[in-house]
């Protein structure tokens, strides 16, 4: 009887469960032309084919954290921090715990002379993930450099 119940419970929450895992999955992503496309370009470092591959991408798949991600991540590698925070931001809102997210964003603030506000995405990494996790490796190195070089 407690295993019958189990698995009811377990599936009347399945739904919810699977509309916020569906939204961003290796899958998906491998499966859209698009976001192959922007991946190969981020690989080449060839930032305006990334921006144009992954919005495409996104317009067919809105709620994807990971194209909202890469997308932050090409503008930023661009230059331009006001459209990539917004990127960021909405791969956040998306997936709160987008490792790549917050190690991005981190990155960004640093960039925009903001160090205070990657140090919050660093300890939202230790939070998601722990001190060994490569993100928050990442991140903790960059933040570290930046202090190195801003004193």
């Amino acid at each position: 009887m407690k295993k019958l119940m189990f698995v009811v419970a377990l599936l009347c929450a399945a739904p919810s469960v699977m509309a916020n895992s569906t939204a961003t999955t290796p899958a998906a992503n491998k499966e859209n032309a698009d976001f192959v496309a922007g991946s190969k370009a981020i690989g080449r470092r060839d930032w305006k084919a990334a921006v144009d591959s992954f919005s495409k991408a996104a317009q067919k798949m809105p709620d994807n954290a990971d194209v909202q991600n890469n997308l932050g991540y090409a503008y930023r590698q661009l230059g331009d921090l006001d459209k990539s925070f917004a990127y960021y931001k909405e791969a956040l809102r998306i997936d709160p715990k987008h490792r790549g997210a917050h190690e991005y964003i981190g990155e960004a603030y640093l960039k925009a002379k903001q160090p205070e506000k990657a140090a919050e995405h660093l300890a939202a990494l230790e939070g998601i993930c722990g001190k060994a996790c490569e993100e928050y490796r990442d991140l903790a190195q960059s933040i570290a450099n930046y202090k190195k070089a801003n004193p």
